[in-house]
């Protein structure tokens, strides 16, 4: 890999580590308001809101400037959005506007591969980038839950020094100090990623245009026969795994009988298993192979399932390892073949905004489910059960549409042999 890649890898890291971290302080800042079980999903769907909202306007700012530019600016509003909590603004409103930094983003950040990288390249550059989120994930949850710890965030305020007098007095407080350092280590990264040298027509500025354009894209995509699969397959995955990552915090609070900021910890594992997934991934499955690892989806719905039978936590850390490296190899070669598809057939913004359009919108169907389900006091096994299914079920019927296609392309290839 070349070494400007490197340089968008800890941006990534320092900016998802941040994100991850202030979701488990945004979940303690709820608790302190006594906010009803039911409303801690909702921070999912306000921070995602805004990756649909702007889905139209998005892709043609990643490409209106260089996207390290784009990254920089973005992570900018994300520090804006932490900075709220100070102000005791309410932790939804003030996720909800780190989310429009992160729907911002998000173009940028996987339409700069594209432009970086030969396609042969694209899934070990996924593998690596997915593999370092997920340790972002790991270290963020893990820093999120230590940061709202009594004892250190007690050892924290006491910290001093000669140069530095701060009036941080509240453990939300010294949490979010700590996570907008890790914001400003990642806008210094953004000023030095370098410029691909690419450059789109210049983009169209009018609301209206801009939504017809996005939504004829999106068409575009759902009509191929390869990027209909791919996109449904990585909607259905992020989807899914929004609300897994609320439904193992649930699972260890009831099942494992864990406190908050140990139970925040728990999702952290099953990141482990999506680093080796994603890399595995990205090293034996090449990008014209992508889609024979769809079975490891199903796979993951039925594995998720047996998480009802446990309530050791040494028996639960290898089972969420392995949901997370079933995951991990499922998902990467998707994204990869998901973002060549998408940038032969449209710009590398546009292409990223259109999937992360439709996978955000599945992620607010499944939040708004899952918060049904847990205001109707739906049992978290039931929960559990209901929501492994309908993975593998999902799945299943995917790989027959793919197969469907299939035999649909053979039929017209055999027709026109015919002809001839």
């Amino acid at each position: 890999m070349i070494r400007g890649f490197y340089t968008i890898m800890g941006a990534q890291f320092f900016s998802s580590l941040a994100d991850n971290a202030l979701l488990i302080a945004a979940l303690f800042a709820l608790t302190t308001l006594d906010a009803p079980s039911w409303m801690t999903p909702l921070l999912k769907f306000f921070f995602v809101a805004s990756y649909v909202l702007l889905a139209a306007f998005v892709g043609a700012f990643a490409d209106s400037m260089p996207k390290g530019r784009v990254m920089l600016i973005t992570n900018l509003i994300k520090i804006f959005g932490c900075s709220l909590m100070f102000f005791h603004v309410h932790p939804l409103i003030a996720y909800a506007v780190v989310g429009m930094g992160a729907a911002a983003y998000s173009p940028a950040k996987y339409g700069i591969l594209t432009e970086l990288l030969p396609a042969e390249k694209l899934v070990a550059a996924n593998g690596w980038i997915e593999g370092l989120t997920v340790a972002s994930i790991i270290f963020g949850t893990g820093l999120g839950g230590a940061l709202i710890n009594p004892r250190v965030s007690a050892a924290l305020q006491e910290f001093s020094s000669p140069f530095l007098h701060t009036s941080v007095d509240t453990p939300l407080e010294t949490a979010l100090s700590v996570i907008m350092v890790m914001y400003i280590i990642a806008a210094i990264y953004n000023l030095y990623i370098p410029d691909t040298g690419v450059r789109y027509p210049k983009q169209p500025t009018n609301p209206l245009l801009l939504t017809t354009d996005f939504f004829e894209c999106c068409s575009t995509l759902w009509r191929d026969k390869l990027g209909q699969i791919t996109l449904a397959i990585t909607t259905l995955f992020w989807g899914a795994g929004a609300v897994l990552q609320f439904i193992v915090i649930s699972w260890a609070e009831k099942s494992l009988q864990l406190p908050l900021d140990e139970a925040a910890t728990i999702p952290a594992i099953s990141a482990i298993g999506i680093a080796f997934g994603a890399v595995a991934a990205g090293r034996y499955v090449p990008l014209k192979k992508s889609l024979s690892v769809m079975p490891y989806g199903v796979a993951m719905g039925l594995v998720v399932i047996s998480m009802t039978m446990v309530q050791s936590v040494w028996l639960a850390y290898p089972l969420l390892v392995l949901i997370g490296a079933l995951s991990g190899f499922f998902v990467v070669p998707m994204n990869a073949l998901l973002q060549h598809r998408g940038y032969v057939l449209m710009s590398a913004g546009h292409s990223i905004s259109v999937q992360n359009f439709n996978e955000n919108v599945s992620i607010l169907v499944m939040v708004t489910l899952y918060s049904l389900m847990v205001k109707s006091d739906f049992s978290i096994n039931i929960i559990i059960t209901a929501f492994g299914l309908f993975v593998s079920a999902a799945t299943l019927l995917v790989i027959c549409k793919h197969r469907a296609n299939q035999r649909e392309h053979d039929s017209l290839a055999l027709i026109g042999e015919h002809k001839h």
